[in-house]
C-alpha cells in the first residue's frame, strides 16, 4: 500500500478508535481520555501493535515515491526497508502528537483564570503547594531507592507526580453539583495554581537537565547554569512584555485583515513561535511557550472568538492522536521487572497528593471532611500527567520503561478519583445543588460589585 494510504488508514483508525473509546468511557462513568489512552494501550505493543502490522510497516515500491527515495529503499534489503518504513510513520504520528500537547496546552493557557486564581486565597494556594512539594520529593525518593539516578530520571518522576488534572475533576463535582461549593471552588483554583506551577517546574527541570544531558550533570559549571537560568528568565520577561502590550492590537489588526481564517492563522503563529523560542532559546519545554502564548490571549477580548475557533481544531483530530500515541508508545510488556516500582507509584501518586492537599487545606481554614474531599479531588493526573511524561520521553530525561509506569500511573489515578469524589460527597438533592449554584452566582455578583466600586473610587 502507497505511504499516503496508509497515513490516511491510521489516521482514521486512531480518530474513530479514540472517539469510541472516549463515548464508552463517559459511559461508564469515566473521563473521555482514560478510554483513549486504555484504546491507544490496546493497539500498541502492550496487545495488539499494529504499527508494525504489514498494513503499515512495508509501503509498495511502485507507489511509494519520494519516500522510497529517501529512504534509499533501492539500496536496502526488504527487511530494513519494512523497518525503516514502520519507524518513518511512527515519527508521523508522534509528530502530529507533539503538535496536539502543543495546541492542549495552548487551550489550557486560554482557561487559566488568573482573577479567579487570586480569588481563591490562601486555602487553594496552600493546597495546591502540599500537592506538589510532596509527590515531588516522594516519588524522586523513592526513584533513588529503585536505582534511578537523582540526575535526572529521579527528579522528573517527582515533576510528574506532581500534576493535576482540573478537568476530571472538574466533571465530576459538576455532576455531583457541587463545582461551587466551598470544597469544589479550593479544587478547581488549587488545580489551577498547581498547573501553572507545575509548568515552570518542568520548565526549570528540562532546561537544567538539558545541560546536564549535554554535559554529564556534575561536569557542568555554575556558570553554565546561570546561563540557561537567565535565559529562561530573559525568555518569561520578553515573550511576557510582548503578548501583553501587543498581542490585543494585533488581533484587532489581524481580525480585519482580508484572508479567511485569518485570526486563527495568526493564533497558532503565535503559539507555535513561543513555543519554538521557548525551547530553542531558553531550553524550556515547548510546552511551555505555548501554555503562556495561552494565558496571554485569554487576557485580550478576543478570548471567546479565539476558543471557538482553536477548539474544533484541537479536539477533532490532533487531541485524538496526541492521547492514543501515549498508549501506542507505551509498552506494558517491558513491565515484567518493574511491578514493585509501579504498584509503589501508583500507591505514592495516590496517597501523597491527597496528604500535600489535606495538610495545606488543613492548617489554613478547612476542617477533616474538608480537606480530605480537597486532597481526594487533586488526585488525578490526567491530560497534565501525560504531557510532562511526553516531554520527558521526548527529551530522552526518562527511558521507556519509566515512560509505561507513568502511562499506567495516570489511568489509575484518573479512574480513582471520580469514584473517591462520588464516596466523599454526599448525594445532593437537585434543589440542594441549585442552592450552590445561587450562592456562587450571588459571590460572584458581589465580587463584580466590589471591583466596579474600586474602579469608581
Amino acid at each position: 500500500m502507497e505511504h499516503l494510504l496508509q497515513v490516511l488508514l491510521i489516521l482514521v483508525g486512531i480518530i474513530v478508535a479514540a472517539k469510541v473509546a472516549g463515548a464508552i468511557s463517559v459511559r461508564y462513568g469515566q473521563p473521555a481520555v482514560f478510554g483513549e489512552i486504555a484504546i491507544g494501550l490496546i493497539l500498541g505493543p502492550t496487545v495488539l501493535n499494529v504499527l508494525d502490522w504489514n498494513l503499515f510497516s512495508h509501503t509498495a515500491s511502485h507507489g511509494a515515491g519520494a519516500l522510497n527515495t529517501l529512504l534509499g529503499a533501492a539500496d536496502q534489503s526488504d527487511s530494513l526497508n519494512v523497518s525503516a518504513h514502520s519507524l518513518y510513520l511512527k515519527g508521523l504520528i508522534q509528530d502530529l502528537a507533539e503538535i496536539g500537547v502543543i495546541l492542549l496546552m495552548f487551550v489550557a493557557g486560554m482557561e487559566t483564570d488568573l482573577e479567579g486564581m487570586k480569588k481563591v486565597g490562601k486555602i487553594a494556594f496552600w493546597a495546591a503547594m502540599g500537592g506538589i512539594l510532596l509527590p515531588f520529593f516522594g516519588g524522586a525518593s523513592v526513584s533513588v531507592y529503585f536505582g534511578y539516578p537523582l540526575y535526572w530520571e529521579a527528579i522528573f518522576v517527582g515533576t510528574i507526580l506532581t500534576a493535576t488534572s482540573v478537568s476530571i475533576s472538574a466533571q465530576t463535582l459538576m455532576e455531583l453539583r457541587v463545582l461551587r461549593s466551598r470544597e469544589g471552588t479550593t479544587i478547581l483554583g488549587a488545580a489551577v495554581i498547581d498547573d501553572v506551577l507545575g509548568i515552570i517546574l518542568l520548565g526549570a527541570v528540562t532546561a537544567l537537565s538539558a545541560v546536564g544531558i549535554a554535559e554529564q550533570a556534575e561536569a557542568a559549571g555554575i556558570g553554565t547554569v546561570i546561563l540557561i537560568i537567565l535565559k529562561m528568565s530573559l525568555y518569561f520577561l520578553v515573550f511576557w512584555f510582548v503578548g501583553r502590550r501587543y498581542l490585543e492590537r494585533w488581533c484587532e489588526v489581524i481580525r480585519n485583515f482580508p484572508a479567511s481564517q485569518a485570526l486563527l492563522a495568526f493564533v497558532l503563529v503565535i503559539a507555535f513561535s513561543y513555543a519554538w523560542a521557548a525551547e530553542y532559546f531558553a531550553h524550556l519545554a515547548a510546552i511551555t511557550g505555548s501554555y503562556m502564548a495561552g494565558v496571554l490571549f485569554a487576557q485580550t477580548r478576543f478570548k471567546e472568538e479565539i476558543n471557538s475557533h482553536i477548539h474544533p481544531l484541537t479536539y477533532s483530530l490532533f487531541v485524538p492522536i496526541f492521547f492514543v500515541s501515549i498508549g501506542l508508545r507505551a509498552n506494558g510488556r517491558e513491565l515484567g521487572g518493574e511491578i514493585d516500582f509501579l504498584i509503589i507509584i501508583v500507591l505514592l501518586a495516590i496517597v501523597t497528593k491527597m496528604l500535600g492537599c489535606f495538610v495545606g487545606a488543613r492548617v489554613t481554614g478547612f476542617d477533616n471532611l474538608e480537606s480530605l474531599r480537597v486532597g481526594m479531588g487533586m488526585v488525578s493526573r490526567g491530560e497534565v500527567g501525560l504531557i510532562i511524561a511526553n516531554v520527558g520521553l521526548g527529551r530522552g530525561i526518562i527511558a521507556q520503561d519509566i515512560f509505561s509506569v507513568m502511562v499506567i500511573m495516570v489511568l489509575v489515578t484518573t479512574m480513582i478519583t471520580p469514584i473517591m469524589l462520588r464516596y466523599a460527597f454526599p448525594p445532593v438533592h437537585e434543589a440542594y445543588g441549585e442552592v450552590f449554584e445561587s450562592i456562587g452566582q450571588v459571590e460572584d455578583k458581589k465580587s463584580e460589585d466590589e471591583a466596579r466600586r474600586e474602579r469608581q473610587t
